[in-house]
């Protein structure tokens, strides 16, 4: 049952960029739908630059003018945790709203948290990402301590998170799949979109898109390739690096692979999104560990049939045989996956069973379930 409430969001917002943005935006616009007050307090600093491997934080766009966004954070300075701790204590929300993604969060987020939550009337819910995170340091465990203890209740993607976070906390806990990613448009035509990105329409290609980090298996998907190869079809690579890049350049050229692997390792902008994924016949993520993936969303926005290897959430997003592949997370795993899924008819019963899928997985859907996490709360 839909009610206005008075929310706070803390977490990523404009001007800062990615998906983690856009997903807060898409809450709060949906929770601006039913008559709630929603505003948003982002970051003035997300990360350091000396700990951030890409080449920008932000974008240069204007600002929603249908958001009510406060740059008022620094992750590295506590005096804003506690500036902006006591303005939401006065201000008395229904719910502070946070983001979860990695602990390197935690200090700011619990500190802000804990702070809220003085007022006896605010409930803190977190919408978590991960738990443990992909790339592991030793203050991972103390920080996820500090923050997920502070926190009244949580909204979970996958399974594995949901049993990770039990290790920390036995608060309330909800599942909600990940919603679309519906902010990039619709589908375009697929010679325009080969027009737009400057390949060949001709050729097929299959689509690697996301940031960079070794723990996607970027590697094993070019060994595979490699296993794969075939006239007529190309990978297309897609995303700005935030590990090695020579390490997989390296690797392309000792795979003799030049001519069969497009690179534009560069961060995509949400304005040519629908172009590489209108383009692609399929997506491929090959990841060596996952909790769950916004790319598997964006394949649903648009239709794109995806291969997913068996680890973490991504299967139970990804029906195996229905709207994709799910496969062993090895060379010869994915190799076998970009064989079947360019057999016979698969590419277009997949796409087809995507249009129907996707139904699951919508804004109203995750905010239904956050209202419900939080009528739970204050009985």
């Amino acid at each position: 049952m839909q009610r206005s409430l008075k929310i706070a969001i803390v977490g990523p917002a404009h001007p800062y960029r990615g998906g983690l943005a856009s997903i807060m935006e898409s809450m709060a616009r949906e929770f601006q739908a039913r008559g709630s007050e929603v505003y948003i307090k982002t970051f003035t600093l997300q990360y350091p630059s000396l700990l951030f491997p890409g080449k920008s934080q932000t974008v240069d766009t204007p600002p929603p003018a249908d958001l009510v966004i406060e740059r008022s954070v620094s992750t590295i300075n506590p005096y804003t945790w506690w500036r902006v701790g006591r303005q939401l204590r006065r201000a008395k929300p229904d719910i502070v709203l946070m983001k979860y993604w990695t602990p390197f969060m935690a200090p700011c987020f619990g500190s802000i948290a804990r702070c809220v939550r003085k007022n006896r009337h605010t409930k803190v819910i977190c919408q978590i990402d991960n738990v443990e995170p992909h790339e592991h340091h030793i203050i991972d465990k103390p920080c996820n301590k500090y923050f997920l203890r502070s926190v009244d209740g949580f909204i979970y993607m996958s399974e594995q998170v949901h049993s990770e976070l039990r290790a920390y906390t036995s608060a309330p806990a909800m599942f909600s799949p990940h919603p679309l990613f519906d902010n990039f448009g619709e589908r375009i035509e697929r010679n325009e979109a080969c027009r737009r990105l400057n390949i060949d329409p001709e050729q097929r290609y299959a689509l690697f898109f996301g940031l960079i980090r070794d723990y996607k298996g970027l590697d094993t998907l070019i060994d595979a390739w490699q296993m794969f190869r075939r006239n007529g079809h190309k990978l297309l690579i897609a995303g700005e690096f935030y590990a090695s890049r020579d390490k997989y350049v390296r690797q392309i050229e000792a795979l003799g692979l030049k001519d069969d692997i497009i690179l534009h390792d560069f961060f995509i902008p949400d304005s040519d999104v629908s172009n590489y994924f209108s383009a692609a016949d399929c997506v491929v993520l090959p990841y060596k560990s996952a909790t769950q993936s916004g790319v598997t969303q964006i394949c649903y926005n648009f239709c794109t049939p995806v291969i997913v290897t068996n680890v973490g959430g991504l299967a139970e997003i990804v029906p195996d045989g229905r709207v994709g592949l799910v496969c062993d997370p090895s060379k010869e795993g994915v190799a076998d996956a970009l064989e079947r899924i360019y057999e016979g008819d698969a590419l277009q019963r997949f796409g087809e069973a995507m249009r129907e899928e996707r139904k699951r997985f919508t804004w109203s859907s995750m905010c239904d379930k956050i209202e419900e996490l939080y009528s739970e709360l204050v009985k």
